[in-house]
């Protein structure tokens, strides 16, 4: 049986070492951080192709995730994996964005369902993924198919090459130094928890302001966003950030007004040029898979699939 070493334990880690071994490798994960630890239990964790590149790799990665994902809402509820449909709103009239061909029940929104004030839109099917749940979900099933799953911290490709013939990088922000990257870089995203009052639809707003805003209902709460600042590392929630992010969404969906805030966090987007999902040109021991920008759950399990596919090339 042929060995693999997968760096990180975040939701693209993982991913990748379930898929390996149902292909039959002995995976093992070494993370620094797991769980809550890490930049994937921040995310907002729905399913958009959002400010990856290039977009036609993305596309399709990005269906591959969600048909898993839809595999998934049916036969594992315990995953926390929810359907819900999006609305992407705009203040002027647009056509479908590039990764409509990936989406489910993608389709121009009638002008009556839009919030006052845009004048375009469009509606899709999404997966909104609960992170709290699915990150332990998804750690526990890959030790039920033989994952082993160790918190270790790697300082380098070569360290981890004498340990296994075989290297996936999956290090997020962290192959900024293990892949000696400087085109990765940090993305600060701050996004605010409240309760839920009812709401069941992601609403999404990222073009009639200086940042996106997103409503994200769960099981158990809303997730509220958010930021996206560029080479800020700085994981202290800004109260004015949570100001803004709050009357950013209230504004768009009032139901929101008064809404108990649960917590306020801070990760850390891991974003390059493009998506890195290669077998390194000096050392083909290693293949990299890491710089999803702000799509890490979106191409997750496409990812993944890739990875097998260049291992098994």
């Amino acid at each position: 049986m042929r060995e693999v070493l997968v760096i990180g334990g975040g939701v693209s880690g993982l991913s990748a070492a379930i898929v390996l071994a149902e292909a039959g490798y002995a995976v093992q994960v070494a993370a620094r951080e797991l769980g809550e630890g890490t930049t994937s239990a921040v995310a907002a964790a729905f399913w958009y192709p959002y400010h990856a590149y290039p977009e036609g790799q993305v596309t399709g990665l990005a269906a591959v995730s969600l048909r898993r994902f839809a595999a998934l809402a049916l036969a594992e509820p315990a995953a926390g994996v929810r359907r819900l449909e999006a609305l992407e709103v705009f203040p002027e009239p647009v056509g479908a964005p590039a990764w409509s061909s990936a989406a489910e029940d993608f389709s121009s929104a009638d002008l009556s369902l839009l919030p006052p004030g845009f004048r375009g839109g469009y509606r899709f099917r999404t997966a909104v993924v609960e992170t709290g749940i699915y990150l332990d979900w998804l750690a526990a099933h890959a030790r039920a198919v033989g994952v082993t799953i160790v918190r270790r911290t790697l300082t380098s490709l070569d360290e981890a090459l004498a340990d296994c013939p075989q290297v996936i990088d999956c290090a997020g922000l962290g192959a900024r130094e293990l892949a000696r990257d400087p085109s990765l870089h940090a993305v600060r995203g701050q996004i605010v928890r409240v309760d839920n009052p009812g709401l069941d639809r992601v609403l999404i707003d990222e073009h009639s302001g200086p940042a996106i805003t997103y409503i994200v209902p769960r099981s158990r709460d809303v997730v509220l966003g958010g930021t996206s600042e560029a080479h800020q590392e700085d994981r202290t929630p800004d109260p004015e950030h949570t100001r803004r992010i709050l009357a950013r969404c209230t504004a768009l969906e009032p139901r929101l007004a008064g809404a108990r805030v649960r917590s306020v966090a801070v990760g850390l987007r891991p974003a390059r040029p493009s998506l890195r999902l290669e077998r390194d040109p000096h050392d083909p021991r290693v293949i990299h898979n890491y710089g999803h920008g702000g799509a890490g759950i979106t191409l997750s399990w496409g990812c993944a699939e890739a990875v097998l596919a260049l291992l098994q090339a």
